[in-house]
């Protein structure tokens, strides 16, 4: 099985895959990072000074401007009054929920792209990790070999689960350095709040309490790989089922498409909250974010993504362990 693992694992980096997405996710870290220097000087420059509590007390007031005018749907309405509500918690017990820094740029990089940015990136090496022995021709050589075709399987999976980590690791790791440049390195023990509900309209804070930033970040990226795993066995069963790559990563993409734009419009279809890709978003849990249908808990969430995951999974080893290549 190892032997099976290490000759999977060449190929993912042959295919250099790995080495394009660790560009990738260094040019977008340039690119935020200059993106939030420049949010913080514009915020600097409305609130006329430094302190951080006079620039939430500014970013408060114009939510409420926002809030006071017209135009805005009831669910933006909802989303805007939580952040307030969010904000002046933050600001009454004196924590700036936006320290700057390289470990603060870390977790907003992790909960911005969970549900579409880093997904899209598994699927990059999922959507032919068992396709591409189709299209290469090099299937029935793989078949023939005096190994059990569950074994054969397994390998692809165990590695496919080992890029994951990487590229989840290899995304912590970039944002960090690179953001340092220009934000610092410091602020792993910078206060964090947790724990925040929402209640219908309503922002429950009893079960709120306060940790370091790096518990926070490690319960962060405990939640993106939860999510990237789940998206790339998806992606593998499609690949183990489906002989066309191109046809694996046209289903995937436009899930996950479909997705983020389902999250924000689907406040009504109480049914949609069984879709794995209304669920991928875990980190607005602890975050304190409304769930895209009322009455969605971290816990059902996951639950839902693991029954998606433990099925697709289940099909794809059934089928290719039963089926005949021709």
């Amino acid at each position: 099985m190892i032997n099976l693992i290490y000759n999977e694992m060449i190929k993912i980096v042959r295919k250099k895959r790995l080495f394009i997405i660790m560009g990738i996710i260094a040019v977008l870290a340039g690119l935020f990072t200059y993106a939030q220097v420049k949010q913080h000087e514009e915020a600097v420059k409305e609130a006329g000074t430094e302190d951080w509590r006079t620039q939430v007390q500014q970013e408060i007031i114009n939510t409420q401007n926002r809030l006071s005018s017209g135009g805005i749907s009831g669910e933006w309405k909802e989303f805007l009054q939580i952040r307030v509500n969010q904000q002046q918690y933050y600001l009454d017990r004196d924590i700036n929920p936006n320290a700057p820094g390289a470990p603060t740029f870390m977790k907003t990089f992790a909960e911005n792209s969970i549900d579409l940015l880093l997904p899209l990136m598994v699927m990059v090496i999922a959507s032919d990790i068992v396709s591409s022995e189709h299209t290469n021709g090099t299937i029935k050589l793989l078949l023939t070999r005096p190994i059990k075709r569950w074994k054969i399987l397994l390998s692809k999976y165990v590695t496919l689960l080992l890029a994951i980590s990487f590229i989840v690791l290899s995304v912590g790791v970039i944002t960090y350095l690179v953001s340092g440049i220009a934000l610092g390195y410091s602020g792993w023990d910078v206060p964090v709040l947790t724990g925040f509900a929402v209640e219908g309209s309503e922002l429950n804070t009893s079960n709120v309490q306060m940790m370091s930033l790096w518990q926070y970040i490690l319960m962060d990226f405990g939640l993106v790989w939860f999510v990237a795993a789940v998206v790339g066995t998806l992606t593998f069963a499609l690949s183990a089922l489906m002989k066309s790559t191109a046809s694996v990563m046209g289903v995937m993409l436009a899930s996950l498409i479909a997705g983020a734009i389902l999250a924000n419009m689907v406040a009504s279809w109480d049914s949609a909250k069984y879709l794995f890709m209304v669920n991928l978003k875990l980190t607005d849990y602890i975050s304190g974010m409304a769930p895209p249908i009322e009455g969605m808990t971290l816990g059902f969430s996951m639950a839902v993504l693991s029954v998606w995951a433990i099925a697709g999974l289940l099909v794809s080893f059934f089928l290719f362990t039963g089926k005949d290549v021709y």
